[in-house]
Order: C-alpha cells, then sequence, then structure tokens
C-alpha cells in the first residue's frame, strides 16, 4: 500500500512560480513510478508528468514541457513539481498518483491517488 499527500499549491500570479510535493509512505514506494494530473473546473482530468520509479525517465503533456519539472526523492519519498512561468490555464487541482505503467500517462492505469492541492494562477 502506497498513501500520497500533496502540498504546496495555493495562488499566484501569472509569471510566478510554486513546487508541489507529494509525500509518500508505505515501504514501496520506490518500486513505483508517480505521475501528476490535473483537473480543472469543466474539464477532465489531463496528464501533466510522470517520474520512473529510478528517477532517470521523465515524461512531460506538451502543454506544460519547458515550464514545469517533475523530479523524486526516494530516499526521502517524495516527488517534486517545480512550476514556473505559470499562466492562468494551470489553474486546477493537482494529485500525484503511483503506478507501475510507465510512463504513467493514462489515470486508468494510476494504482494509488493523493487528495490533491489546488493551483490558481491569476492573471
Amino acid at each position: 500500500q502506497v498513501y500520497l499527500v500533496e502540498s504546496g499549491g495555493g495562488l499566484v500570479q501569472a509569471g510566478g512560480s510554486l513546487r508541489l510535493s507529494c509525500a509518500a509512505s508505505g515501504r514501496t514506494f520506490s518500486n513505483y513510478n508517480i505521475a501528476w494530473f490535473r483537473q480543472a473546473p469543466g474539464k477532465e482530468r489531463e496528464f501533466v508528468a510522470a517520474v520512473y520509479w529510478g528517477g532517470r525517465s521523465t515524461s512531460y503533456a506538451d502543454s506544460v514541457k519547458g515550464r514545469l519539472t517533475i523530479s523524486r526523492d526516494n530516499a526521502g519519498n517524495t516527488v517534486y513539481l517545480q512550476m514556473n512561468n505559470l499562466t492562468p490555464e494551470d489553474t486546477a487541482g493537482y494529485c500525484c498518483a503511483a503506478g507501475s505503467d510507465w510512463p504513467l500517462r493514462n489515470y486508468n492505469a494510476v494504482r494509488y491517488w493523493g487528495q490533491g492541492t489546488q493551483v490558481t494562477v491569476s492573471s
């Protein structure tokens, strides 16, 4: 079992930055690929970024490439999402997720979900 808890969301102006954290508990955390998904009001949940269990491979949605960076610290059981140059279109609830597929881009392949953290970007 893996439990995921997100933090770091908040309100930021366009062009600003935030760093989201996903803290995991469970001794098998390092065996799972981790992804971030987001969902804005009235929109479908969408893939944002994923990191391989070993941390050497990453995958990004085209809409966030060059602005968002995912990383993981297996020793600290934490995955990070550094978000730079944010736009109002990034406003959404962000959830981290764990699964065995790679890349973990399909939410149907997710095995464990966190509760989410809200990111709001003002114009």
